[in-house]
């Protein structure tokens, strides 16, 4: 003998169910979506931010190099046009100056930064300066002044 009431009770409550769990898994699908769309997000961020210390180190070693360079009394045009050729390989529009004044000097690397560029007239912290000199808009620096 068949049990018709239970099979019409399971049918029952399978149509007052209706879409309910399909909601469900929207949801949860929607949920992982943003979660990962967060998580990749994150992960570009650390990469950019890895690239730009990595770029501000170079910097800070070509710096470090010429001081040390410029501090032996041998250093001529020859060695600081070494510098400045490696400053130009390492970092992106890369540039090496030294200026004087008085005992002290200051060894300069500037480099084009990674960051969004804001539009011409759209930028919203002024850069920091760079030893005395403002850095142009679109730009990173590192200086280091030393004795001479």
């Amino acid at each position: 003998m068949r049990r018709p009431t239970l099979n019409a009770g399971l049918r029952a409550r399978a149509s007052a169910c209706g879409g309910s769990s399909l909601i469900e898994v929207m949801l949860a699908v929607a949920l992982i979506a943003i979660t990962t769309l967060g998580l990749i997000a994150a992960q570009v961020w650390t990469a950019r931010q890895a690239h730009a210390m990595t770029l501000r180190e170079n910097a800070a070693w070509l710096a470090d190099s010429i001081a040390e360079a410029a501090g032996t009394s041998s250093m001529g045009d020859a060695a600081f046009n070494q510098w400045s050729a490696r400053a130009s390989v390492l970092l992106p529009h890369g540039e090496a100056t030294i200026s004087e004044s008085g005992a002290v000097a200051t060894a300069r690397v500037t480099w084009a930064s990674v960051q969004d560029r804001p539009a011409a007239g759209h930028v919203i912290d002024k850069p920091e300066p760079c030893g005395g000199i403002d850095a142009p808009a679109g730009s990173s620096c590192v200086a280091l002044a030393f004795a001479k």
